[in-house]
């Protein structure tokens, strides 16, 4: 085994004291102060000067070797979901996707990388980073921040990047749990959907519902017409490219006799590739309109850029699938497998290479109200040691392997910049449905 992943082992009681902490204080995204405070002290512990977001939660920290090379990015991300329905949440929210896993073990990373010598033999520097709102939720709010000033991305990692906290990385990684796998396993797959983020607001005429709805238009009959010409088109949409449209109703009405007129449903729409998710796009908003015409309600509908395609960097997959047989004693490795979940780590492989596997550890269905981390071994201490062989090997030997995956990566954009201007190209607010003078009406789909 690894000299460097023995060491995670001294912060065995640290990691477990840390997973029951961030499991029991689930906060959402760019709202995690605690679990930023509690992280923040840890690392300051281990002697770790931050560098904090300041107004979102977040922080990372940079380990220089000393000797040249690429810089290598590892992350663990801070938020939880919106879940009132399971057992173990708090205020309506829990750690139904494992993220609490994966702060712990980047604390058991931070831990052995600052102990003596731990460093001997590396190349280029190490930077570690806690990041906020991975999950794309509480869309509506998120927006509001955004037209505040306050974000500019919905997903933490673009947000980091826009400020900064990203410059300098040349590779990055992280690893989230898996559910319903045996003790000590890993996965890595091809990767997985990028996608785009919208709110739809249905308007229509309040009237009463039992006297006059005659004189009203509803909403909510509008919305439900919406999401059934959204279902009549699934077909429409290639196996291949992996589509996912998924709409929920945020706001149904007021009062029960009272005609509805406002509803907003608030949905993303996934793919393969960006082409495909435009397309998609495209044909979801044209039902909508189409259906919101039908009923003779107005339509606006707010456009988001959510994330982009997520695929792992082969060099940087085949060195983690090294590493894991190391400490693992399962790894399932397939190149053509892929998700049709979605992760903002993406975004940076937009612009660098990434890895993004998935190790054992919980039990239930992600985002489920029967999802929690059972193996502490597996979901932390495996995933610490394996991030620490997964360090060596990149940047053991003078860093050979990180040069050779850096200097073969093709990215999708040049620069960060270019990555910010084509997401940035994907906002849009529009009036799809609009009611003219002369009687006719006009649909805004393009």
């Amino acid at each position: 085994m690894s000299k460097l992943s023995d060491r995670a082992e001294h912060y065995r009681s640290e990691m477990q004291e840390a997973l029951d902490y961030i499991w029991k204080h689930p906060e959402t995204g760019y709202q995690e102060w605690q679990t930023h405070a509690y992280l923040a002290d840890a690392f300051r512990k281990l002697g770790y000067e931050l560098v904090e977001a300041g107004d979102i939660p977040g922080f990372y920290t940079d380990l220089d070797t000393g000797r040249p090379g690429p810089c290598l990015l590892i992350m663990g991300e801070l938020d939880a979901l919106n879940c009132p329905n399971h057992p173990d949440n708090t205020n309506g929210k829990a750690h139904a996707c494992g993220h609490c896993a994966q702060t712990t073990a980047l604390l058991g990373v931070a831990g052995a990388l600052k102990e003596e010598g731990a460093l001997d033999g590396l190349s280029g520097k190490i930077r570690l980073m806690a990041v906020p709102a991975e999950e794309l939720i509480e869309i509506a709010w998120r927006d509001e921040i955004r037209k505040e000033g306050k974000i500019h991305y919905f997903g933490g990692k673009p947000e980091f990047m826009r400020r900064g906290m990203m410059d300098g990385v040349d590779m990055a990684m992280m690893i989230h749990t898996t559910s319903n796998k045996p003790e000590h396993y890993g996965g890595i797959s091809k990767g997985s959907n990028g996608m785009v983020a919208f709110t739809a607001a249905f308007e229509g005429v309040a009237s009463h519902a039992g006297g006059s709805p005659d004189k009203g238009v509803n909403a909510l009959y509008a919305a439900n017409q919406a999401l059934s010409a959204i279902n009549a088109i699934r077909e429409t949409f290639r196996d291949s490219d992996h589509i996912r449209v998924h709409p929920i109703i945020d706001i149904g009405g007021n009062s029960v006799n009272i005609i509805p007129d406002k509803v907003v449903i608030e949905s993303y729409v996934r793919g393969a590739t960006m082409e495909a998710i435009l397309d998609a796009n495209r044909k979801v908003d044209r039902a909508m309109a189409g259906a919101a015409a039908s009923i003779g309600a107005k339509l606006s509908i707010s456009t988001r850029p959510g994330y982009y395609i997520r695929l792992n960097d082969t060099g940087m997959a085949l060195a983690m699938k090294e590493a894991m047989e190391e400490i693992l004693e399962t790894v399932h490795y397939d190149m053509d497998e892929w998700g049709t979940g979605c992760s903002d780590i993406g975004d940076l492989g937009a612009v660098m290479p990434t890895v993004h596997p998935h190790i054992s550890g919980a039990v239930g269905h992600g985002h489920g109200d029967d999802y929690y981390i059972t193996s502490f071994e597996s979901a932390c201490m495996d995933s610490a040691k394996v991030q620490l062989v997964f360090t060596e090997l990149l940047l053991g030997n003078e860093a050979a392997r990180a040069k050779e995956i850096v200097a073969n990566y093709k990215p999708d954009f040049a620069t960060m910049q270019d990555y910010f201007d084509f997401m940035d190209g994907l906002i849009s607010d529009k009036e799809a449905v609009r009611y003219n003078e002369d009687g006719t009406v006009t649909l805004d789909f393009a």
